[in-house]
């Protein structure tokens, strides 16, 4: 397994022009993560704008993980719901790049997410995969809980339809 580091990230035009990359790749090789292939590097650029400009009012985390100086992958930890939920916290844009894919940074990724989430008090997370090409068995081994399975949820990056997979874990003094 590669060594890497896990950290907040912030906006900056290298830190998007490289989230930009990861999202451009991992739409292209058929990742269900809202967009449709092809995805032109300006509409990556300003997902990740509106993206990091939420993280700096405090509304999500996005971590990313390094190889060096190299972000290999990225997750996101939602924390902005509505009124009603404010135990709670979503997972969202899970990706790794495919040269550091299998050496373990998502597992950490998800498990630096998981820890953010209990500092800041929730105990309940969420978070849906596709059923096609979804990381399904990367969270069943984290513990999350299958809710069940929505077909046709979604359009795949490349045309047709998937289903996805609703998933949720304890953390925290809930998982106690």
């Amino acid at each position: 397994m590669s060594h890497f580091a896990i950290k907040p990230l912030i906006d900056g035009p290298e830190i998007r022009g490289a989230l930009g990359e990861l999202l451009i790749e991992t739409v292209a090789n058929g990742g269900s993560v809202s967009f449709m292939h092809p995805l032109s590097p300006e509409d990556a650029d300003a997902f990740w704008q509106d993206s990091l400009a939420a993280a700096a009012r405090g509304e999500r985390v996005v971590l990313g993980a390094f190889d060096g100086t190299d972000l290999i992958a990225t997750v996101t930890l939602l924390l902005k719901l509505p009124p009603n939920q404010p135990h709670r916290a979503e997972i969202a844009k899970m990706m790794t790049h495919l040269s550091h894919r299998h050496r373990g940074v998502a597992t950490a990724l998800l498990r630096a997410a998981e820890a953010l989430a209990v500092e800041h008090r929730r105990t309940l997370l969420v978070l849906d995969t596709a059923v096609d090409d979804g990381a399904a068995p990367l969270y069943e081994k984290q513990g999350f809980q299958l809710t069940g399975v929505i077909p046709d949820y979604a359009l795949k990056p490349h045309g047709g339809l998937t289903g996805t997979m609703i998933y949720w874990k304890r953390i925290g003094a809930a998982a106690a």
